[in-house]
């Protein structure tokens, strides 16, 4: 499945302004929970949980939290910028700015690394990354997602 179907437009969150790690995890799992109609507190968990064995922040200025859930029945992905650099204890240790926050159901094991791989490959043109953050507003970054996909 291309990455572009897995996200929603309500899904997508331009030059948000969070201003630490655990916030910007608090906002995805409420997002999450919202959309998907599943537990907010246990998508933070989930995600709480992955970040425990090893940063999401894979350098460049991107961060890719994910999680298996239980209570999902279709992957999902959540796109986000910040207005700010935050912290986020990325292999790089430069602070980031752009989230892709992928929840799959666990028997999708397969298109979840695929969708990983995508992201990663994503993360290491300079030239995309700069279209996405230039972009104020979320229907413009999620356009702009799209067209780069």
């Amino acid at each position: 499945m291309s990455v572009k179907n897995l996200m929603k437009p309500e899904l997508v969150f331009a030059k948000q302004q969070i201003t630490s790690k655990k916030r910007v995890l608090e906002h995805l799992a409420e997002a999450i929970g919202n959309c998907l109609h599943c537990n907010s507190d246990e998508v933070y968990d989930a995600l709480l949980g992955r970040e425990k064995l090893g940063s999401t922040g894979i350098g460049n200025g991107i961060a890719i939290p994910h999680c298996r859930l239980d209570d999902v029945n279709q992957a999902s992905l959540v796109l986000m910028s910040l207005e700010t650099p935050i912290d986020y204890d990325a292999v790089d240790r430069r602070p980031i700015d752009l989230i892709f926050a992928l929840v799959v159901p666990p028997h999708q094991c397969d298109e979840h690394l695929a969708t990983l791989a995508q992201i990663a490959e994503l993360a290491q043109s300079e030239d995309k990354l700069a279209k996405l953050r230039e972009q104020q507003d979320s229907s413009k970054l999620q356009e702009a997602f799209e067209s780069l996909m």
